[in-house]
């Protein structure tokens, strides 16, 4: 059977080696097929069997032969094989080929050992290994100087190079000295970690023993002298390697043009490419890569472009990356329609892009808006089967992001999930960017929780971006929750975070909450800037404390922090409020000296004090002086000096100014307009008021609840009330929504008509939305109601009812709530019955459920109120409550008017 085995795997072998050698071969192999032993000449065969041949093939018969007991290899036929299983990276044959060695009772020397070992080193076995080179000698088996080398190799490539040196110091000590390769090893090694003085040593040692560097050596210490930006140095041994006579190679030349490309040194990289040129060295595609990236990152793209016509001459073809250099570069030029003409030709040239060169064209694309080009290109490379990463998504979401397009961003984050990819937190951090930008904090906190979710750590960046929008919109709460939620998590705030919660807070009046935090800044170790230290100044300044905010302004001075312009455009507001023009004029002439220029904000805010003081000569000499100093006057200035003027009576130069305005292209806005109309309207020329208001809207700017206020005055002043009314009435339809000053003036005018139905409607519209009215206009209403002597509130509401006129639930409490603390329970009864059926409360109500209601709401307003309100904000919450009161208790005394 054993025989019978081998006459198979003879004559297949035989087949390969025909396939291989030729005739003479096989004639030769015959001959030795009469032997019982393997040969030289059959080992070998084996062996070029693997190398010329199949792998597999030659794996198999060798281990089938070993299986069956035939013929077996002989140890120098086991080795070859290995060491080119090795070569060709077949490292799974290798183990087999190996375990069959070992199964046929090969007994493995030092060239064994050296190839198993450098078999673990492959597969980042550096352990195993090692063990292998200790286990040598104790079975017996010295390795040798190639052993030694495969160990130091393996080493380096790991970065292991002072284990890789200590073993080079054991292997001297054992007799063996190191050769020119071992020192190729160990300079590759040392200049990859970047020790390119202690790899230059090795070199110098070469020498000393006689040793002649190779190409190799050279050209990996340029390379690494080069990646530490060390010019001179690379430059100092090229020399030195001409001088030793070793020639330069391509690769060389390469490592030079692209060293000196990165640093750019641009006219080197061409001197360097006709040198090798002359000395007759051709470049080859990666030269060209090199000379390109360099010429475009340094936005000279027609060198860039003659280079490339240069590559096409010499009959090299550019690759993928090539024209992924070109499109970058015409990309951050913004130079987006010689881009898509470059991927254009580079798709007609056969090649297929990848998908860097599409997200570097997408990002383009998206950075000059251009979002329907962007995701044109995002179909086009789904469609040619190219799937785009999660870089390629993230530019298009962060683009639409930055644009305010946060719900067409989202289309692409649904598609982008859809695909099976995951979302990271540039995704997350665009998304909650974008909804911030927006003012939905709701959505915004949602992804939030959703990344967090997904195991993915937000960064002070991201909450920061959380804790601004919370303060923009006056959420102090949720600011410090995200705060303390960032702390909690390991996410340590920066100044920027510190600052912007400053801000937020100095925004809202909250001093003390401010100064905590900025108390908190510096314990942190954290230097305040100008940002931080003028958010505070400016809050100050607004409550009207000056010394705080001055003390402020001198300790920055004293950290040397220099403030800035919006630092003393704060100090200029909060003097000239306080009164002290004077001071503020002083504080205004020193800004040039302290080498700033006051800009159109300062300029406004002292003409503003002039003209609200009644100096007009000293605001329009300042109004030449902007002009003179090159700052244009804006709308704003001239709006205080429209003012100015009305409150002085002085309307012919009011108007001389809103001609200037227009004559300087200076666009007059609703508030221009406003000052202007109200002035006519105190005045009493109505005529003129009604003209600037359809003027102003010809001008498409839209009225607001000032200019309605002070049209409906001027109406009601006139008494033209029938224009009043209807004017009023127009407003709501227009969406601008009345204040509590014009409803006053609204139920006020109704009353002076008579008509308390109207009146009482209004009242209820000022109850449901918790608007604060005077006290007069209620004081009023209650006179008018109880003097008439046929007033009935029953009739009355039946009168509103019938023209299907509806109360809140509210006021039908309230009212109900007055009549039983009356003790007129039947009356108060037939009210709720109206109310049933005109359907203002549930025909399943009980009377006292409707006096609870009441009760739980005045309580429920009571816990609502929060203690970290403002003083501010606490005067302005009295006098709502205050309002509330005025307005249950008037329709309290209605209701009890029904029972007296």
């Amino acid at each position: 059977m054993n025989s019978l085995m081998y006459l198979l795997w003879l004559k297949y072998f035989t087949q390969l080696l025909l396939k291989l050698v030729g005739d003479i071969v096989y004639l030769h192999f015959i001959k030795i097929d009469k032997r019982t032993t393997g040969s030289a000449s059959s080992n070998q065969s084996i062996v070029r069997c693997h190398r010329e041949c199949n792998g597999n093939a030659a794996a198999s018969v060798f281990l089938g032969v070993i299986k069956d007991g035939g013929l077996v290899p002989g140890l120098v036929c086991c080795n070859s094989f290995l060491k080119d299983l090795l070569k060709g990276n077949r490292v799974d044959l290798f183990w087999k080929v190996y375990n069959g060695m070992l199964e046929a009772k090969v007994a493995p020397d030092v060239y064994t050992h050296t190839s198993l070992i450098n078999a673990y080193f492959m597969v980042g076995n550096v352990k195993e290994g090692k063990r292998i080179l200790f286990e040598m000698e104790e079975k017996g088996c010295s390795p040798n100087l190639v052993t030694y080398n495969v160990v130091m190799g393996g080493l380096c490539k790991i970065g292991a190079v002072d284990e890789a040196f200590e073993l080079k110091k054991s292997m001297i000590a054992k007799g063996l000295l190191p050769d020119g390769f071992t020192y190729s090893i160990l300079v590759d090694g040392f200049c990859k970690k970047k020790r390119t003085r202690e790899a230059k040593m090795f070199l110098k040692e070469m020498y000393d023993m006689n040793l002649k560097p190779e190409k190799f050596v050279y050209t990996a210490l340029i390379d690494g002298f080069m990646k530490q930006y060390d010019i001179r140095e690379a430059f100092r041994l090229k020399d030195e390697m001409v001088a030793h006579g070793i020639g330069l190679n391509l690769f060389t030349y390469n490592v030079l043009i692209s060293g000196v490309c990165k640093v750019g040194e641009l006219e080197k990289a061409e001197v360097l490419l006709n040198e090798m040129i002359a000395m007759h060295i051709n470049p080859d595609t990666q030269t060209y890569n090199y000379l390109i990236e360099g010429f475009c990152r340094g936005h000279d793209m027609i060198r860039a472009y003659e280079l490339l016509v240069d590559m096409k001459k010499r009959n090299l073809t550019p690759t993928v990356y090539t024209y992924g250099v070109i499109i970058n570069a015409l990309c951050h030029c913004r130079d987006l329609q010689r881009a898509n003409m470059v991927f254009e030709k580079m798709i007609s040239s056969g090649l297929k892009p990848n998908n860097v060169i599409y997200t570097t064209l997408i990002k383009g694309h998206v950075q000059k808006n251009k979002f329907e080009e962007a995701i044109h290109l995002l179909k086009g490379m789904k469609e040619k089967g190219i799937l785009p990463d999660v870089f390629c998504y993230n530019s298009l979401i962060i683009g639409l992001c930055k644009a305010k397009k946060v719900e067409d961003a989202m289309t692409y984050l649904v598609q982008m999930i859809a695909s099976g990819l995951k979302p990271n937190e540039y995704t997350y951090g665009a998304i909650i960017h974008g909804y911030t930008k927006a003012g939905e904090m709701q959505a915004a906190d949602r992804y939030f929780q959703e990344m967090i979710g997904c195991g993915l750590a937000p960064n002070n960046v991201i909450c920061t971006a959380l804790i601004e929008g919370h303060c923009r919109e006056g959420n102090i709460k949720e600011a410090f929750s995200t705060y303390r939620s960032m702390l909690g998590r390991g996410v340590l705030p920066d100044l920027k975070t510190y600052s912007v919660f400053i801000h937020g807070l100095a925004r809202k009046g909250k001093i003390n909450e401010a100064m905590e935090v900025f108390s908190e800044l510096h314990d942190k170790g954290l230097v305040p800037d100008v940002f931080t230290y003028s958010s505070l100044v400016s809050c100050f300044c607004k409550q009207g404390d000056m010394k705080e905010a001055f003390q402020l302004h001198d300790e920055m001075c004293k950290k040397g922090i220099t403030p800035n312009i919006v630092t003393y455009n704060a100090l200029i507001n909060g003097l000239c409020k306080s009164g002290d023009i004077e001071r503020a004029r002083e504080l205004f002439d020193g800004i040039s000296g302290k080498g700033l220029a006051p800009n159109v904000v300062t300029y406004t805010t002292i003409i503003d004090a002039y003209c609200k003081s009644g100096n007009l000569t000293e605001a329009f000499r300042l109004l030449d002086e902007m002009s003179s100093k090159g700052v244009q006057p804006d709308s704003f200035v001239y709006c205080v000096l429209v003012d100015g003027c009305c409150k002085e009576g002085n309307i012919r130069e009011a108007n001389q100014l809103l001609e200037d305005m227009v004559d300087k292209h200076i666009t007059p806005n609703n508030v221009t307009y406003t000052i202007l109309i109200d002035y006519h309207c105190k005045v009493g020329t109505m005529e003129e008021a009604e003209h600037l208001f359809l003027e102003m809207q010809k001008r498409n700017l839209m009225p607001n609840t000032m200019t309605y206020t002070s049209l409906l005055h001027g109406y009601d002043i006139a008494g033209r009330r029938s224009e009043m009314f209807a004017l009023f009435d127009e407003m709501v339809i227009k969406g601008v929504e009345p204040d509590g000053i014009i409803y006053g003036m609204m139920v006020d005018a109704h009353l002076k008509e008579g008509n308390l139905m109207k009146s009482l409607k209004l009242v209820d519209e000022i109850f449901v939305r918790g608007m604060v009215l005077n006290q007069n206009v209620y004081d009023a209403l209650i006179s008018s109601l109880f003097e008439r002597e046929d007033f009935e509130l029953l009739k009355l509401l039946d009168e509103l009812g019938e023209q299907e006129l509806n109360l809140s639930l509210a006021t039908c409490c309230t009212l109900i709530c007055g009549l039983y603390e009356a003790g007129s329970m039947d009356k108060a009864a037939r009210l709720q019955e109206s109310m049933v059926q005109f359907g203002w409360v549930p025909d399943s109500t009980v009377m006292t459920d409707l006096v609870k209601e009441v009760a739980n709401d005045a309580k429920s307003e009571k816990v609502k109120e929060d203690q970290n309100d403002s003083k501010s904000e606490k005067v302005k919450k009295d006098q709502i409550d205050a309002n509330s009161e005025n307005a249950c208790n008037f329709l309290k005394q209605a209701a009890i008017g029904i029972a007296h």
